[in-house]
């Protein structure tokens, strides 16, 4: 099979081909078979190549891509020795792109391109050819392959992969410092011709920047960049292809560059001088103003140190750097004081944290002002001459005896008066007391230290023309001991001595307390007050002595207690002592000594009561209480007589008492309801416990012959004003008899008061029942006619 072209770009093509490929010779063979064929060529070594020559073989087609021609694009013509050009034979074509991009004519042979083929897509194609017997269908040689290889052209331009970069370099920077790489690719055939190579240029950015053409390295072009001049920079790049040759295709991209701060700018102030105020009542650590030193670097290149380095205010003042704003704080380091100085001055340095050694040609990188701080006076509250005061004094001091003396004064230029004061909170009991003028501290009471050793006292000193304006000071009172305190007995003693004891026996070991503190400590002697034969008081010399006996045997039915005065003093100045008397008790004892049976008891008795006087004590006290507690009970609200769930004032008491007749004059007194005149001597409440008599006030009584209803009147009146009447309703009950009876009074209790005789005689003609009645009257009258 011959391979023919029909282009002058294949031709080219194959001059360029290795020599061994330029050299082969193809030939066809007459058999059906394939046979070997012999082409030869020239090796790596120079030796000659020999091969056994086929009947055919195809070799490789080229083919241009993007066509841009109407009709199919020609790839190539197949042909084998079998054909006649009778149309015998069939050429079939399989593999990549076969029957769709590729076709053959299967009578000729030739084979079209059917669209616009991209190398970038696809480099070469590989497909399978083979002649067949149109009738028989049988194949005249063997199926071969061969490959379409798409021919480069320069259609695609280079491209970045970003269409923005980003860079920074430090400002200052040497000229030719590398900035940032940009790499561009093309998608072109780098292997074919200068399709594919990229020369880079720099359309913006001169002359700050340039670029390698070969590499695409940024560097700088300029010395001395000053990012404080400008920090923002634009370039543009372009890669274009064909080596940068006119006719190349070309793509650009865009580098933000921004320039670095740099450490190359030192601080300054924008004064010499800050003048500043403070009142001089501004506590330590006030802050009195701010002052700041410009520093045109940024970020950690503008950090700044502030510090005092000079001036006549370094003690009294103190400056703070303020990590967030880069400002200096003035503050306040010791109290101010107007009166003492107005006026200080301070020189301040700013100084950068961090210096670039490159640059120190630049600097100093520190600068300095100068502070004036003018001192304000105000109304200051008064100052004491100490922070507190001790005083200390004796114990028996007379009252009005002054103690100490506090001072203070005004800090004002004006220096108005000064008034002092105790605070009472202070001293509750006021054993104290100042005078407000002179601040002298005098007793008002007298002072005990056994009683309280310390007095803290609290004076205030205020201003006289602005009392608000006051201070406090602490003044300490240490009473000091005076020996005025006798010695006592330590504790209770309960002494016995036994019947049957010796001479010079021990029956107690006494000590003795005394409140006083001396300054060389406590100590004690024991004596008798008199001499005694039966017992002796032995001082041990060390605050404690002992009661010995000084003859043999007790008998305490003879005498069952001895009181034993001892007497205890001190060594202080004045000696103080006091007489303590030992009650001693004569018991029963054992062989050993053991006390069995007293019939007496051994008390102290300095100046106390016995056991037996305060039980009685006790029992009266006692005995009190009760009689109180009964006569309190009694006290309460009077029970009344009349006890029902119902309510006592609707009801009415019925007695049932049964009259005796008329001979039965003890059941009432008639003679207050015959006589209404008389006088009601007693009147007594039925409704309420009687508890106490007495005397009812006296109401005038019912003029004789006058109605009963003008008696029950006034006795219903008499009974609502009686203020010891109940507050409820009760049941008062009268009797009276009347005016104008027939009968007028049948007693004779007023008979002897008549001065003429009396006629008894109708008493007959009332009945019999009144026989008895005439009977006796007139039997009376009879009799005293015959007298």
């Amino acid at each position: 099979m011959i391979i023919q072209q029909g282009l002058l770009v294949v031709l080219l093509w194959v001059c360029l081909l290795h020599p061994c490929l330029t050299a082969m010779v193809f030939s066809r063979t007459t058999d059906q078979q394939p046979k070997s064929f012999a082409a030869r060529g020239i090796g790596n070594e120079g030796k000659a190549l020999h091969r056994q020559k086929r009947g055919w073989m195809w070799n490789q087609f080229f083919l241009l891509e993007e066509y841009t021609g109407s009709d199919n694009q020609y790839v190539g013509k197949l042909h084998s020795d079998q054909d006649k050009g009778d149309g015998s034979l069939k050429y079939i074509l399989s593999g990549d792109g076969a029957g769709t991009l590729f076709v053959i004519d299967e009578k000729t042979g030739d084979i079209h391109a059917t669209r616009r083929i991209d190398r970038e897509e696809k480099a070469y194609y590989t497909l399978r050819a083979q002649a067949i017997n149109r009738r028989t269908l049988r194949p005249v040689e063997p199926e071969s392959e061969f490959v379409i290889k798409i021919h480069d052209i320069n259609d695609n331009e280079p491209t970045f992969p970003e269409e923005v970069y980003t860079a920074s370099v430090p400002e200052m920077s040497v000229v030719g410092t590398s900035v940032v790489q940009v790499t561009a690719t093309d998608a072109d055939d780098p292997s074919y011709g200068n399709s594919a190579r990229i020369i880079y240029s720099i359309l913006q950015g001169q002359p700050y920047f340039s670029v390698e053409p070969e590499t695409g390295i940024i560097r700088t072009a300029l010395p001395n960049m000053n990012r404080e001049n400008r920090e923002q920079y634009q370039v543009v790049i372009q890669a274009k292809d064909m080596g940068g040759q006119m006719g190349g295709l070309s793509g650009t991209t865009t580098v933000n560059i921004t320039l670095t701060d740099v450490n190359d700018n030192p601080p300054r102030f924008p004064q010499s001088s800050v003048h500043l105020r403070i009142p001089e009542s501004s506590p330590v650590g006030t802050a009195i103003g701010t002052i700041k030193a410009s520093d045109a670097d940024i970020g950690r290149n503008a950090e700044l140190e502030y510090r005092i380095v000079d001036g006549d205010g370094r003690d009294m003042f103190d400056v703070v750097t303020q990590k967030d704003t880069q400002e200096g704080v003035i503050t306040v380091r010791k109290p101010l004081d107007y009166e003492n100085r107005r006026l200080y001055t301070l020189k301040v340095e700013a100084e950068n944290l961090y210096v670039d050694p490159r640059f120190y040609y630049l600097g100093p990188f520190k600068d300095s002002t100068t502070v004036k701080i003018s001192v304000e006076d105000v109304d200051e509250p008064p100052i004491f001459s100490r922070s507190s005061y001790l005083f200390e004094i004796h114990e028996d001091i007379e009252v009005g005896t002054i103690i100490g003396t506090v001072m203070a004064r005004d800090p004002d230029s004006a220096a108005g008066p000064i008034r002092f004061s105790l605070d009472r909170h202070t001293d509750l009991d006021r054993i104290f007391n100042i005078h407000s003028g002179n601040g002298s501290i005098y007793t008002s009471k007298m002072l005990d230290r056994e009683t309280s050793q310390w007095h803290n006292l609290s004076v205030i000193a205020a201003e006289i023309n602005n009392p608000k304006e006051m201070t406090r000071v602490s003044v300490y009172v240490r009473i000091l001991d005076v020996n005025d305190n006798a010695p006592q007995f330590a504790v209770f003693y309960d002494t016995f001595v036994c019947e049957n004891a010796r001479a010079g026996q021990l029956i107690q070991t006494i000590s003795a307390v005394d409140k006083d503190d001396p300054l060389g400590g406590q100590k004690f002697f024991f004596s008798l007050a008199a001499v005694n034969p039966n017992f002796t008081v032995q001082d041990n010399e060390d605050n404690t002595a002992r009661i010995l006996t000084r003859r043999n045997g007790f008998s305490r039915h003879e005498i069952s207690t001895y009181l034993l005065p001892v007497v205890i003093s001190d060594n202080d100045y004045p000696i103080q002592s006091s007489t303590g008397t030992l009650t001693i008790r004569v018991c029963a004892c054992d062989s050993r000594g053991n006390m069995q049976s007293c019939n007496a008891e051994a008390l102290l008795l300095p100046a106390g009561l016995s056991t037996g006087a305060l039980i009685a004590i006790l029992l009266c006290i006692i005995i009190l209480l009760v009689v109180l507690f009964a006569a309190l009970k009694r006290q309460r609200k009077k029970e009344p007589l009349i006890l029902s769930k119902e309510d006592i004032r609707d009801n009415i008491v019925s007695y049932n008492d049964e009259g005796g007749g008329e001979e039965d004059t003890q059941a009432f007194d008639i003679g207050t309801l015959r006589n209404p005149a008389a006088i009601e001597d007693k009147k007594l409440r039925r409704d309420i416990i009687p508890e106490t008599l007495f005397i009812p006030r006296r109401t005038p009584s019912a003029p004789d012959n006058t109605d009963v209803r003008d008696f029950i009147n006034q006795r219903l009146k008499e009974h609502d004003n009686d203020p010891s009447a109940p507050p409820y309703d009760s049941l008062a009950t009268y009797a009276y008899e009347g005016n104008d009876s027939i009968a007028e009074s049948l007693s004779s209790l007023e008979s002897g008061t008549t001065e003429g005789d009396q006629n008894y005689d109708y008493l007959k003609e009332w009945g019999p029942r009144f026989n008895k009645l005439a009977e006796m009257y007139g039997g009376g009258e009879s009799d005293k006619d015959t007298s």
